[in-house]
């Protein structure tokens, strides 16, 4: 993390000011504060590294972190919240989660992140009364409550406060605040569950969920691409990577690399979006179209 000095000259990369940010800021150290103990639900994102260095700073060793271990969080990014955790200094635990056992989220609904976050809110709200007199908070930002978000009132229903949301904190500004305070993740990718990644409708299994990860694993280290889903579309791969990041593509043997290695983890199909990554692709299916009407 940065030093005091640095921080002072860290460029903020945000339409707000310095001094809006700070007003939020403060708003969230406030709430943080009149909980006296937080649990924080601690996925690595750069959301929820804010809201835990945030709470290590109001709270100190009364803040606790808490990460969710899973078949559909990728690997790597539990390793990444056991380094960002020691980075801030907080106290850090994880827990398993069994999402897979529902056969409501295997379904693979529209609402299926309502079943994960339900389950997952359940387990870190009993945590927190098995530790005592612990306030569960998440990094659910402003523009998380828009749009289709069912995990958002799982995580209300159970009464996990949400600090970033209630300073109507934007992303930007998270991640202007995350640089301000010399967080190491400021810039990293939004990187959601496995499962974000198959087609509605399509049988949840650890197998297709192992597979993705490999698939965006390989692509990862044949490409160096940052923004990345390998949709599972049953026997198609559909490529998205962020529309800058489309010409790290542009190369016939590195495109045959990557069919042929998806190919072998069962993929029948592989195609590249020619519109690049776009969060929420998986929401514009007919099925999410037909619940909303």
């Amino acid at each position: 993390m940065l030093t005091e000095e640095t921080r002072a000259t860290t460029p903020l990369v945000t339409n707000a000011t310095a001094s809006e940010l700070y007003e939020k800021k403060t708003h969230i150290l406030n709430q943080l504060k009149s909980y006296e103990r937080v649990l924080v639900a601690f996925s690595g994102g750069i959301d929820s590294t804010l809201l835990a260095a945030l709470a290590k700073e109001a709270l100190g060793e009364k803040a606790l972190a808490v990460t969710a271990d899973s078949p559909s969080i990728p690997a790597a990014e539990l390793i990444d919240a056991k380094h960002l955790a020691q980075e801030i200094g907080i106290k850090h635990l994880i827990i398993r989660t069994s999402e897979l056992d529902d056969p409501n989220y295997v379904a693979n609904p529209a609402n299926r992140c309502y079943f994960c976050k339900k389950e997952l809110a359940a387990k870190l709200t009993d945590l927190a009364k098995e530790l005592g007199g612990y306030m569960v908070v998440d990094g659910t930002n402003a523009e998380d409550l828009l749009g289709h978000r069912p995990g958002a009132a799982a995580l209300s229903e159970e009464g996990v406060r949400r600090p970033l949301a209630d300073a109507d904190l934007t992303k930007l500004e998270v991640r202007s605040l995350a640089k301000h305070l010399g967080l190491s993740n400021y810039d990293k990718p939004s990187m959601p569950c496995l499962s974000s990644r198959v087609a509605y409708g399509e049988t949840i299994t650890p197998e297709r969920l192992l597979r993705i990860e490999r698939a965006e694993n390989l692509i990862r280290s044949l490409t160096g691409v940052r923004e990345l889903r390998v949709r599972d579309h049953g026997s198609i791969a559909r490529i998205e990577v962020g529309p800058k990041e489309r010409k790290l593509f542009f190369d016939e043997g590195l495109l045959d690399q990557i069919s042929n290695a998806l190919q072998d983890l069962g993929f029948q199909h592989i195609a590249l979006d020619t519109s690049g990554y776009r969060s929420g692709s998986m929401n514009n299916s007919a099925a999410v179209r037909n619940r909303k009407q």
